[in-house]
């Protein structure tokens, strides 16, 4: 754990006083927070874009039942958050518990479904910026928010399997 929590330091240290990096990070954790900024951007797709409605919906889908995933894993693993002195942490959770990170999991879910309906890779680019703004923040070590991801990119794949069988 102390790696991880050095790791952690050394991140803040480079980041936090960067102009607008807490600002930034702190938007992104609001617009994750439990998955509502997703929900949103699939609820809006699917009402402007009858023809890939399905898929929207299913961006949705990604999100809320990766969302739900790391709440159950969180109960499960019971790891807290970074509580360190020297971390600083510079928003409020809803919980004590962070592995794994939320935030990244819907954020992978979401990306990985938006970069198949647009297919372009970009917005697979988003998913290390949600990673990076949990540990500025200091409410989450890296293992959380790389677990986060990975776990949210395969929600992503087995809703999109689901969602081809059905259409």
């Amino acid at each position: 754990m102390s790696r991880e929590v050095d790791l952690l330091i050394r991140l803040q240290d480079e980041l936090c006083e960067r102009p607008g990096a807490v600002r930034t990070a702190t938007a992104l954790s609001h617009f994750g927070e439990h998955s509502l900024g997703w929900f949103a951007l699939s609820g809006t797709g699917a009402a402007v874009d009858g023809r890939r409605r399905r898929q929207w919906l299913a961006l949705g889908a990604s999100a809320f039942t990766a969302h739900a995933a790391s709440v159950v894993i969180k109960r499960i693993v019971r790891r807290t958050r970074p509580h360190d002195p020297r971390i600083r942490v510079g928003v409020g959770t809803p919980s004590r518990m962070s592995f794994p990170s939320s935030h990244a999991t819907s954020t992978a879910a979401a990306l990985t479904s938006l970069a198949d309906l647009t297919g372009s890779r970009l917005p697979l680019l988003g998913i290390p910026v949600m990673m990076v703004s949990r540990m500025v923040l200091g409410v989450h070590y890296p293992t959380d928010t790389l677990a986060g991801a990975v776990l949210g990119a395969a929600t992503a794949r087995v809703v999109s399997t689901i969602e081809r069988k059905t259409a």
